[in-house]
Parts: structure tokens; sequence; C-alpha cells
């Protein structure tokens, strides 16, 4: 099991992209939670088997239809379980 910190930069908010992300989680069975960021960004945890969490940052380089991902960067490896996969308020 691996748990990872990414930040999603580009045309990211307001184009459906936290609903598309916890959907693509629920779809590979990780947990963790994703959250509009105040700076223009979208944040997430995601927790799973290791090629899962690589399946899941491939999905979020490209988002739904109507975004323009220009970065996602592995910020950090994070410890904790998680029972779901949620969508947090913006911080």
């Amino acid at each position: 099991m691996r748990t990872v910190h990414l930040r999603i930069e580009g045309r990211v908010q307001g184009v459906g992209y936290r609903y598309w992300a916890a959907d693509r989680a629920e779809e590979l069975q990780l947990t963790g939670w994703v959250r509009n960021r105040r700076d223009g960004a979208v944040e997430a945890v995601i927790s799973g088997p290791e090629a899962d969490i690589e399946r899941m940052i491939a999905l979020c380089r490209q988002g739904p239809r109507d975004a323009a991902v220009t970065a996602v960067e592995i910020v950090g490896e994070e410890s904790g379980a998680f029972e779901a996969f949620t969508i947090e308020p913006t911080a």
C-alpha cells in the first residue's frame, strides 16, 4: 500500500475535476480525498496498491474533458488509512 499527496495545476477548477477524480478513485478502489485550493490548484491524497496509484496519477495528468492539466506533482508520501474517497472543502 502507498499513499501520495498530489498537487494538480492548470485549468482544473470549474471543470468538474474533483468529481471526476472521485469517480476514477472509486473505480480503482482507492481511498483518500480531493479538494480545490484557493490558489487555483487541486490537491489530492490517494491511497492504495502501487499499480493503482500509478494509474490514478496517469489519469490525473489527463483530467476530465474540459480540464487543461499543466502539472501533476507528488508533494509527499503520506501515512494513514482512509475508509473511502471523499471530496473535501476548499482549503
